[in-house]
């Protein structure tokens, strides 16, 4: 797994929501409790890549393997839960491919 940081000041949720992080591009969006503008979180099952944009700071974890991929985003469910913020979703934007990747992945339990 690798994971990198970048500061992205003048940047909002809203960017990587219709760029990068799109439906687009194979990006489905994390829902929780505490999405706001400064704060957004995506995932990619073709690319393993989960991506967190909090008040300018953009982090981006790439898996090697599916099953590495499926326990970040168990990890992940897990810490919205203890934090009060799940229940964590996984939004895939109303696409049928990308809604199976994620039930092929063992995740349609996260799906809304």
């Amino acid at each position: 797994m690798k994971t990198t940081r970048d500061f992205r000041p003048l940047s909002d949720r809203y960017t990587f929501d219709c760029g990068p992080c799109s439906g687009a591009h194979g990006f489905a969006q994390i829902d929780t409790a505490q999405d706001a503008p400064y704060y957004g979180t995506w995932c990619s099952p073709s690319a393993r890549a989960l991506v967190c944009f909090s008040e300018g700071t953009l982090t981006t974890t790439v898996c090697e393997t599916d099953a590495e991929f499926v326990a970040e985003l168990r990890a992940l469910a897990r810490w919205n839960d203890d934090a009060g913020h799940g229940p964590m979703r996984i939004d895939a934007r109303r696409d049928d491919a990308l809604r199976q990747a994620f039930e092929t992945l063992g995740l349609g339990d996260l799906l809304h």
